[in-house]
């Protein structure tokens, strides 16, 4: 990660995010609404829990042929995907509810999904919201060396297949918090002084981290080999479909938000400051997707909605799908980009046709 500081411009000559701001307050304050989440955030965290688990409890319990388990387990890792888009998502950016120990609570479910909620904090809320697609400072864009997302990154001679690898990596993501990445991170952070509020102290955080991670261990592992009347090596073969599953579909939605074709990933001037203020930045860097269908905003949690969310972290996503025409008419009447693409299918494309062209020799793109 760059020691670089950036500096975002001050210039908004034109007023653009004061606009913005004014009218999506205008929104809220007339229609009597609160911008955290309301009934039908809560009845959806009542069915991304069920799907989570709800087959854990079956699977134990009753007694079920194999393929039964095989599906139970694949939707246990489509409702933990379901619970991190949008109950973890909202409550740890503090939009769940307006209540402080409401969000506390519900963002600690961070905790059942494997992570960690310090860590999370501070690379999605700290590092991806202020920083953008800014190579060097973004993390969602450092994938070590086995991915080649921008081309500020070094080329290396694999990455002219990561069109076709990418996609069995992204399934990884979930794993790896519970085997690496979150010891990683606590050290890096910690070192840097890095928080979001707070910063914990060391012998805290490192608490909490190895507790959670022996008590997600013990849930998740020794009670089902304990327990579930098979052996030892299909449990962990179920835990790894779980985990797959839940890291291919929250792969996948971010890098339609972020890493695609129409998408910029601009760096600083050498004094370290960027050509555009922050809300601006967003507009360039961030996309939205599919937003007119109902499945996608539902499950998503609105994180197809990545433009009303970036420039407004702190409303709950259930709001999205009404303050988007603000925000895209805003923008258009700034004459400044608000990128969507009409179709899932036509995001997957773009973000693949990005893999590819950011996996050919450098000198070969010019």
């Amino acid at each position: 990660m760059s020691e670089t500081q950036i500096k975002f411009s001050r210039v908004d000559s034109a007023k653009f995010f004061r606009t913005l701001n004014k009218r999506v307050n205008t929104y809220f304050k007339e229609n009597n609404l609160s911008r955290t989440g309301n009934w039908k955030l809560h009845i959806k965290t009542i069915v991304m829990f069920a799907l989570y688990l709800g087959p854990y409890f079956l699977i134990l319990f009753v007694d079920m042929p194999w393929y039964l388990r095989l599906l139970g387990t694949i939707i246990m890792g489509v409702g933990m995907a379901g619970v991190g888009m949008n109950v973890m998502h909202d409550a740890n950016h503090g939009s769940y509810s307006s209540k402080k120990w409401v969000n506390k609570v519900m963002g600690s479910s961070m905790y059942i999904l494997a992570g960690n909620v310090y860590n999370w904090q501070v690379q999605h809320n700290v590092l991806h919201h202020t920083y953008t697609n800014i190579h060097g400072h973004d993390e969602d864009l450092e994938t070590g060396e086995i991915l080649r997302f921008t081309k500020h990154s070094k080329w290396r001679r694999f990455h002219k297949f990561q069109h076709i690898y990418g996609i069995f990596l992204y399934g990884l993501l979930t794993i790896n918090w519970v085997l690496t990445a979150d010891f990683k991170q606590t050290k890096r952070y910690l070192a840097k002084k890095l928080s979001y509020g707070k910063l914990p102290k060391p012998f805290a955080q490192w608490s909490i981290l190895i507790s959670t991670k022996m008590l997600y261990a013990f849930v998740w592992v020794v009670i089902p080999i304990l327990f579930f009347p098979v052996a030892w090596w299909q449990v962990l073969i179920g835990f790894f479909i779980m985990h797959y599953v839940a890291g291919l579909i929250l792969s996948v939605v971010f890098q339609l938000a972020h890493v695609v074709e129409d998408t910029e990933m601009p760096l600083p001037d050498p004094s370290g400051t960027m050509k555009n203020t922050w809300a601006i930045h967003q507009l360039f860097t961030t996309v939205n997707f599919a937003t007119k269908n109902r499945i996608m905003n539902w499950f998503t949690g609105g994180l197809n909605h990545q433009v009303e969310h970036h420039i407004f972290p702190n409303i709950s996503h259930v709001h999205y799908r009404k303050i988007s025409e603000i925000v895209k008419n805003t923008a258009r009447e700034f004459n400044l980009p608000y990128h969507e693409y009409k179709t899932t299918r036509k995001a997957i494309i773009a973000h693949f046709k990005h893999l590819k062209q950011m996996g050919m020799k450098p000198a070969l793109t010019t």
